[in-house]
């Protein structure tokens, strides 16, 4: 161990200086006035100081380390291992323009009080006379760029260029002395920004569709054994999660049969489902349903003993515009090596003010007032939240933890929250009903995540999916298809994620209460299950 630990300390250094965004999220703020530098030079240097690392890794005898550096060694390996990957294989900086965002980076500063606003403001000040070096260095490396990735990177740029305009003056306001510093570089990063939305624009303009964005079978397989750190293989993620569809499916019309009567039939489902979805909210109320629900799934946690509730603030809020066009929701919180006391935040994204009526109205019945209490479940009580305020408060020998982050253990205790919850009785049998249909989606995730990539499913075959078997509102299979090509693996983290979460809590030892078991699940970080498995002994 103490070999082990001071080389795990360097490497976490080295990757932290090497990837400014990731050292601000994970609260680290050593780095805050600086943005990644993604130009070939320093991706090639970040990629050789990766292979050393593995190199010193690989030598080492764990067999003496103790059970958690024995599971921090194999996570650090895997992180080093999968930049190597995303960086020499994947390359997406080279064709995603929405690596190169600075919107996110900006936010994180400018939203929470970690740190005096003139202290953050001066950071600020160096990202933003960052962007014009940044955004050069984007549109000499960015070739092919994919149309559906230059669409949306064309609406998240112009979010990023409003979060300077209309969010910066308020911290400017609060250290009037450091104006003459901000505003010049202020001013050089909207006009950058500009620019780059024009250059993006006139690509568009031009007609030609670029790469296609799907990965193809060998690269998307080699990312997924990467994202799940799990040896379970594509065919058989894309076979169970076909079984789970039609399990889920049959369990669906036997619940819609129940509550509304009638034979179970799909046709009974969506009668169901029609009925429940006419209550739902709008564009000016949906945040503030957000806040009900959070407070009702909450007082059900606490009622129902079923984990350890944490005194966190959480803060529910409209999804800024640079993050839209990819996700309706999404929980971001606070790093685990953050040491102020700042809040995470439970974005939701309204519908966009150019869509028409009947889009609008579609997307709602999709997420009406039942959806919405499972969203929050999801994202928030006792999901992503509730988790990720239990995750940071793990302390080890080394800082690994707080960048081995495991969407398949955070994505996949989210579902199970959300099953844990209807099970117990949260909502009535109108959440069950929703549960379910996100069973189904959770499924569908991994199989259209596989499909796309792996075996060029048309666009039409997949909506076919997601509106039928499925029951998805048209609106919210569109978004999917659309994600599925902005993303790859991702979609899958939530099906497998949650079958290796469930068996973990189907592991409970006799004499264990279930919130002393959901505790001890928690208690770790946030590692891929096949590690949480060997913390619990399970």
């Amino acid at each position: 161990m103490p070999e082990f630990v001071p080389l795990a300390e360097r490497i976490v250094d080295a990757v932290l200086a090497a990837n400014p965004g990731v050292a601000t999220y994970a609260g680290d703020h050593r780095h805050d006035d600086k943005l990644t530098d993604l130009s070939a030079d320093a991706v090639a240097g970040q990629v050789a100081m990766l292979r050393d690392a593995a190199d010193v890794l690989a030598g080492l005898d764990t067999d003496d380390l103790g059970p958690q550096e024995r599971v921090d060694h194999a996570i650090l390996s895997s992180i080093v291992d999968r930049g190597i990957f995303e960086a020499t294989q994947v390359r997406e900086h080279e064709w995603n323009p929405l690596e190169h965002n600075p919107g996110p980076l900006l936010h994180a500063l400018l939203s929470r009080d970690f740190a005096p606003a003139e202290e953050r403001l001066a950071n600020i000040a160096g990202r933003l006379a960052a962007i014009p070096d940044a955004l050069a260095t984007a549109r000499a490396v960015l070739r092919d760029v994919p149309t559906i990735h230059a669409e949306t990177a064309v609406g998240q740029f112009a979010g990023t260029a409003s979060l300077i305009r209309d969010e910066l003056p308020a911290l400017v306001a609060q250290a009037p002395a450091l104006k003459g510093e901000v505003e010049p570089a202020a001013a050089g990063a909207l006009a950058a920004l500009d620019e780059f939305g024009g250059w993006l624009r006139d690509g568009l303009s031009a007609g030609d569709p670029g790469r296609d964005p799907r990965l193809g079978r060998r690269l998307w397989e080699a990312r997924l054994w990467h994202t799940l750190d799990t040896e379970l293989p594509a065919a058989e993620v894309l076979a169970r999660a076909q079984r789970n569809l039609a399990a889920v499916g049959e369990r669906l019309r036997e619940v819609s049969a129940e509550l509304v009567g009638g034979p179970a039939t799909d046709e009974t489902v969506r009668e169901a489902l029609g009925r429940l979805a006419a209550d739902h909210p709008d564009n000016a109320s949906i945040v503030g349903l957000a806040r009900e629900t959070m407070a009702e799934a909450t007082a059900f946690v606490r009622d129902h003993d079923v984990v350890t509730l944490l005194d966190d603030p959480c803060v529910i809020e409209e999804m800024p515009e640079f993050a839209r066009g990819v996700a309706v929701a999404y929980c971001d919180a606070p790093g685990p090596l953050e040491t102020a006391t700042v809040p995470t935040f439970y974005c939701i994204s309204p519908t966009p003010a150019d869509w028409p009526a009947q889009r609008v109205e579609s997307f709602y019945r999709e997420y009406n007032n039942h959806m919405i209490r499972n969203l929050t479940v999801h994202e928030a009580m006792p999901g992503h939240f509730l988790q990720l305020a239990h995750s940071r408060r793990f302390r080890g020998s080394t800082r690994v933890r707080a960048l081995g982050f495991s969407g398949p253990m955070v994505e996949g205790w989210a579902v199970y929250a959300e099953e844990l919850m209807a099970d117990l009785g949260f909502g009535g049998p109108a959440i069950r009903l929703h549960q379910l249909k996100m069973q189904l989606r959770m499924s569908l995730n991994a199989i259209v995540d596989q499909l796309v990539h792996c075996a060029d499913l048309p666009e039409a075959e997949a909506m076919a999916m997601l509106t039928g078997p499925g029951f998805q509102e048209e609106g919210e299979a569109a978004g999917k298809w659309r994600r599925a090509l902005l993303t790859s693996t991702q979609l899958s983290t939530y099906f497998v994620g949650w079958t290796e979460m469930s068996a973990i809590a189907a592991s409970r030892p006799f004499g264990a209460t279930p919130r002393a078991w959901h505790d001890a699940m928690l208690a770790h970080g946030s590692p891929a299950p096949r590690h949480l498995r060997a913390l619990l002994d399970v």
